[in-house]
């Protein structure tokens, strides 16, 4: 997938304030409108000035692009750096145009149509509009649930028409057994009313961060668990961490690497909780003294076996 760099697309550099951005994208619009002009790419074009423009225009959206940095040229392989967007709050329910690019998705995703505002009989009053962020919890927090105080970024216009950062602090209750994806939502947290309209709300999108022990598939938690060669080709019974307390678990004899023991019900709580697989990974003790080397040459005269017999070479 190719950058885009949206400021070269539209002639003009990162500090612009947000009435270049407009005179710059009507300058081209009409250039490369295809009932105008006579570019063969022009279509194409077109296109990504609009989407340029689409990401320019909004001062939420066009810092959050910042933030992926000045150091991208267009047409450079590219893929989000993780969790890029982490904690920045969008206004508005966002998008849904399918002419953007895959670049743009990648970045924004596609949500649905804007909420709109309503009129009273005598005066105009507008709900606010919703807001959405992407946050980073901790696993155990999908566990054991409670309070965490969470800090959102969000842009607005400053005084010279270039955007500002600004953070705000909330304390969100993280529910027991929330998953990837799930979104929480926080009423009238969103974008201000106008006159006797209310706030819009605020939908948190959950991710986990990354954890050194598990990854996370739906409501399953996983643990790649080291063994012995002993332990996987005798049997044993190990103490095994899970994000609810370490275990015991018994693992049979003739056991290979990369098999997979399910503790059932241990993974995200749930009405119907997910499970807790812990993957085998055989790990060899290094071969660091005479002992060791010995031990391994009399294990390979008293084992008769040929890890690449089914290769056929």
């Amino acid at each position: 997938m190719e950058f885009k760099d949206y400021y070269d697309t539209l002639g003009i550099e990162r500090n612009a304030t947000q009435d270049e951005i407009k005179r710059a994208y009507r300058k081209q619009a009409r250039k490369y409108h295809p009932d105008v002009s006579k570019e063969a790419d022009a279509e194409e074009h077109f296109k990504l000035v609009g989407e340029a423009y689409e990401v320019l225009k909004d001062p939420e959206k066009r810092t959050a692009y910042d933030q992926l940095g000045a150091d991208w040229q267009a047409g450079q392989d590219f893929r989000p750096p993780p969790d890029w967007d982490q904690g920045f709050e969008y206004q508005g329910a966002g998008f849904s145009e399918s002419e953007f690019s895959d670049f743009f998705e990648s970045l924004f995703g596609r949500r649905g149509p804007r909420a709109g505002p309503t009129r009273g009989q005598r005066e105009y009053h507008a709900r606010g509009m919703d807001s959405h962020a992407k946050v980073l919890i901790d696993l155990e927090d999908a566990y054991r649930g409670g309070n965490r105080t969470l800090t959102l970024k969000h842009s607005e216009l400053g005084a010279d028409g270039r955007p500002v950062l600004r953070e705000r602090t909330l304390n969100v209750r993280i529910p027991k057994g929330v998953h990837q994806g799930q979104h929480i939502r926080l009423a009238k947290q969103g974008g201000a009313g106008i006159g006797e309209g209310g706030a819009g709300d605020l939908y948190l999108e959950i991710e986990f961060g990354r954890h050194p022990l598990y990854h996370v598939e739906g409501r399953d938690v996983y643990l790649d668990l080291p063994v012995t060669p002993w332990e996987a080709a005798l049997g044993a019974t190990v103490k095994v961490p899970t994000p609810s307390g370490a275990v015991d678990l018994k693992i049979p004899a003739n056991s290979s690497s990369g098999r997979k023991l399910r503790l059932k019900g241990r993974g995200i709580p749930a009405r119907e909780p997910g499970d807790f697989y812990a993957v085998l990974k055989l790990a060899l003790p290094p071969a660091e003294t005479e002992a060791a080397r010995q031990a391994y040459r009399d294990f390979e005269r008293s084992a008769d076996f040929n890890p690449r017999s089914r290769l056929g070479v």
